[in-house]
């Protein structure tokens, strides 16, 4: 694919990227129970104060996040350490299960108090599908830094994936999964008509969401506009494009965004309007476009496999 005119990178440095977000504080254990493991005051389903999670009320006014569910997705967010963890729910049918070891290790650890609760008070607490038996308050995901995601870390040209209004909480989880497997600097999404992170998307994502920085925008549009003043390329995906996605080439090696369009509508018209490209997944077979979330895998690791071959 032809650059017609390549633009001034943005530099600077993101105080609030990957890098300082390591997998770092406590570890993964997998050592077995202790007589620590149960935390004075834990208690049993139906015991006082077990109604509800601590601080689990009310829809999250920004970025979301504040009840985890999944063993997977709040194991991770202990790993992470972004965030303060306030109390996690364990169905006491699991009380010694190896496979909640390392979460009550490392919660021990971090001083999280532990509550041991009957499945059925977890599951009707529970906004997911399969809780796993592991449900988890917290304080709300931080938010990104947009300026510091359009300018990149100083050494690494800005890996972004702006999401158009998707609607669907198990797409956008594995979206953020994906984006964390390829190495994407930061997702946007819309703060408006667009979901946010819930439960769902929490467990979808695996725990994505602790690692990969995602900047809430308030209108896509304006803000792929203000990327083109950063040096950043605008690629929308779209099954109507005449363009192949192979075809990137060497623009993949520059600044970048991937957009992804919306469920069933795809790519807003304002949105297509900013993109500098617009190429399509090829379809061998009877169906016409893939899943959002079987894109985004495929678009963004389409993008690291470009980059892995670029020389230092």
């Amino acid at each position: 694919m032809s650059k017609q005119g390549k633009r001034n990178s943005g530099g600077g440095s993101r105080g609030g990227g990957r890098g300082g977000q390591s997998r770092g504080g406590a570890s993964r254990s997998t050592g077995g129970r202790g007589d620590g493991q149960r935390q004075s005051g834990s208690r049993r389903g139906g015991g006082r104060g077990a109604d509800r999670p601590k601080g689990s009320a009310g829809a999250p006014k920004g970025l979301g996040g504040r009840q985890v569910e999944g063993r997977q997705a709040v194991r991770e967010m202990l790993i992470a350490g972004r965030r303060k963890v306030h109390e996690i729910w364990i169905s006491s049918e699991l009380e010694g299960d190896p496979g909640v070891d390392d979460i009550v290790t490392i919660a021990n650890a971090q001083r999280v108090h532990i509550v041991y609760v009957a499945k059925g008070r977890l599951d009707k607490e529970a906004r997911s599908e399969a809780p796993q038996g592991v449900l988890a308050t917290a304080a709300e995901l931080p938010e990104a830094d947009l300026g510091d995601l359009l300018r990149g870390d100083g050494s690494t040209p800005p890996f972004l994936v702006a999401v158009d209004g998707v609607t669907d909480p198990g797409n956008l989880g594995a979206i953020v999964r994906s984006c964390d497997g390829a190495g994407v600097t930061g997702v946007l999404l819309p703060r408006h008509r667009a979901v946010h992170v819930t439960p769902t998307v929490a467990k979808a994502a695996a725990g994505a969401v602790e690692f990969v920085p995602i900047a809430l925008v308030p209108g896509l549009p304006a803000v792929l506009k203000q990327m083109k003043e950063h040096g950043i390329w605008i690629v929308g995906l779209d099954d109507a494009a005449d363009t192949d996605l192979f075809e990137l080439g060497d623009l993949a090696a520059e600044p970048i965004c991937l957009v992804l369009g919306a469920e069933g509508a795809g790519l807003s018209r304002l949105v297509r309007e900013r993109c500098d490209s617009i190429v399509s997944i090829p379809m061998l077979g009877g169906v016409s476009s893939l899943n959002v979330s079987a894109a985004a895998a495929l678009s963004t690791y389409q993008v690291t496999q470009i980059r892995s071959r670029q020389p230092g």
